[in-house]
């Protein structure tokens, strides 16, 4: 098997049993070493068709290298001829290597990434339509036009901290409290470049301004006061996991089904907090890559992770929340019928057009340049 990981290892409120608002970004990266590892893939992929006499086939995924072990193995344990490769990057990574892959397809299913992404890619030509048998039990947002993609999980947004060096009651607890300046070079944030959860959580602050003003300059100003108390930005969520645990930054913003993994799994002293005036709620996505040299393969194991079973199984044991709406409600954990979450409205469409010159902007004239 050859399995990677780039990381080296409030307008509403409701519970998320009850569904919660759906959307994310779209995005451009500048990603030199996604070539070298589309090689190096190919050359493995190339060397193992034949191994022990199994079929291989690859999936790009954003999910982590814990999820994506757990599914490759229980899989392979029930579908013994197949072997399952998994390369785990940031979702705009992913979308780049799609992309200088085109002509020549390296993978056969992309798995994870906000649902604006994915509606990039098919319209890029990138994708090729497949109907899951589950089909009729998402919602029409949580879809892509002509099939070319499907929700897989419902992700909040949070504000996380170090539970040692923070106390509750001491935490952010909305967005604006990250301006405050007794967080300077306490933040620690993963890179937003190559991240869907950070773009979708810069574009939604800017959004909050350019929804009444019709200008992101007040947006731009509120990330450049967040740069100013931002110790640093790392380049994958093992990092940000880690330093916030080492507490070399105290607080950070990033999805919350990856701070419960981070926090049970390794123990780390992390909590979270749901800002009080609402969050972004990111559909994830699922998608068969165009061109895809083991199609029908890549199907099997596209309706295996989301099939009833293993979708509970991921919200149990990977802290994710189902888009199926027929999973049974007794079968989910109870913090997913129990947790209040008061969702921000966000305009997707604004956000899917605005989002590239927006963080172009940001990573000009903003980045590392509040403290100036």
């Amino acid at each position: 098997m050859f399995n990677s990981s780039t990381t080296c290892s409030p307008e509403s409120t409701r519970t998320l049993s009850q569904g919660l608002q759906r959307g994310p970004a779209a995005f451009v990266s500048r990603r030199p070493w996604v070539f070298l590892l589309s090689l190096i893939l190919m050359t493995v992929v190339a060397c193992s068709n034949n191994y022990e006499g199994k079929t291989s086939f690859v999936v790009y995924s954003t999910h982590g290298k814990e999820l994506l072990t757990e599914y490759e193995t229980l899989f392979e344990k029930e579908n013994p001829d197949i072997d399952v490769k998994w390369l785990d990057m940031g979702s705009q990574d992913v979308v780049d290597r799609l992309r200088s892959e085109k002509e020549n397809p390296q993978t056969d299913l992309w798995w994870g990434a906000p649902s604006t992404l994915f509606q990039q890619a098919g319209k890029e030509g990138l994708l090729q339509a497949y109907r899951p048998t589950w089909a009729e039990q998402v919602l029409p947002e949580a879809r892509g036009q002509r099939d070319l993609w499907y929700g897989t999980y419902e992700t909040p947004e949070v504000i996380a901290y170090n539970s040692v060096a923070v106390k509750p009651e001491e935490a952010p607890q909305d967005w604006d409290d990250l301006l405050n300046p007794r967080w300077k070079n306490k933040i620690i944030m993963r890179d937003p470049l190559a991240s869907g959860t950070m773009r979708t959580i810069f574009c939604a602050m800017i959004l909050r301004f350019y929804k009444t003003s019709g200008s992101p300059d007040a947006g731009y100003q509120w990330l450049k006061k967040l740069d100013a108390n931002t110790k640093g930005y790392v380049a994958n969520l093992t990092l940000l996991s880690q330093k916030l645990a080492r507490q070399e930054g105290w607080v950070t913003v990033w999805n919350m089904p990856d701070i419960e993994l981070q926090r049970s799994r390794y123990n780390y002293p992390l909590a979270y907090v749901i800002p009080k005036s609402g969050t972004p709620v990111v559909t994830e996505g699922i998608a068969l890559v165009a061109k895809a040299n083991h199609a029908e393969t890549a199907k099997k194991f596209y309706e295996f992770v989301t099939s009833k079973p293993n979708l509970i199984l991921a919200a149990h044991k990977f802290y994710r929340i189902p888009c199926r709406k027929d999973i049974p409600v007794a079968s989910l954990p109870e913090w997913i019928t129990k947790t209040p979450i008061p969702t921000m409205t966000v305009d997707w469409n604004i956000l899917e057009e605005k989002s590239n010159e927006w963080m172009k902007y940001w990573d000009t004239h903003i980045r590392n340049k509040g403290k100036l």
